[in-house]
């Protein structure tokens, strides 16, 4: 069975808690904590209506609600940049711990276990590259507007993963791999 060294499960666990903080934050950006819906939200009460507020007051507003709770957003993106890097080197290092998809002598499970790493990584670089560039300001606007709509793409991949990931562990500790979760929490026994 495969074993799981303390650096491989500590980067595991840092990505783990990273996403979950990027997509939570995300999601609620794009959604419950909207430039939109809070200035829906806020324009609702008849005092405030009164006082007539400009846009420019009202994204003010918005903006003032969403920056502490997007600040976890950057420190987490900036995290998982970490993780994402040293898990690279580490792979290239250790050599790569997943099967093949492209290989002719796979079996299909393995082929879509190691695609499903494969479309991980290619996602999560698509998002630092993209969150880089928004964070960054770099290029035109066209870009950044690519870049934003690319970016905002991890509401709905994100959590795609993490039920194959978690479908895959149930399968892997039901049929081939049994004690894969605890190594992977607790390390090897061995």
């Amino acid at each position: 069975m495969k074993k799981f060294t303390a650096l491989h499960r500590l980067l595991h666990w840092i990505s783990a808690f990273a996403i979950l903080v990027l997509f939570t934050t995300g999601f609620l950006r794009i959604f419950w904590m909207s430039k939109a819906s809070i200035t829906a939200a806020v324009t609702k009460d008849p005092q405030i209506q009164n006082l007539n507020l400009n846009r420019d007051s009202l994204r003010t507003i918005a903006h003032s609600l969403q920056d502490p709770m997007f600040q976890w957003h950057i420190y987490a993106a900036y995290l998982i940049t970490f993780a994402f890097v040293v898990r690279i080197i580490y792979m290239l290092m250790k050599g790569i711990e997943f099967p093949n998809p492209f290989s002719k002598n796979v079996t299909m499970n393995d082929r879509f276990q190691g695609m499903t790493y494969v479309l991980f990584y290619a996602f999560v670089a698509l998002q630092i590259v993209t969150g880089g560039i928004l964070k960054f300001d770099i290029g035109p606007d066209s870009l950044s507007g690519i870049a934003e709509t690319t970016h905002k793409l991890a509401v709905y991949w994100a959590p795609l993963f993490i039920l194959v990931h978690f479908a895959g562990i149930a399968i892997s500790e039901s049929i081939n791999r049994k004690g894969i979760s605890s190594k992977m929490i607790g390390g090897d026994s061995e």
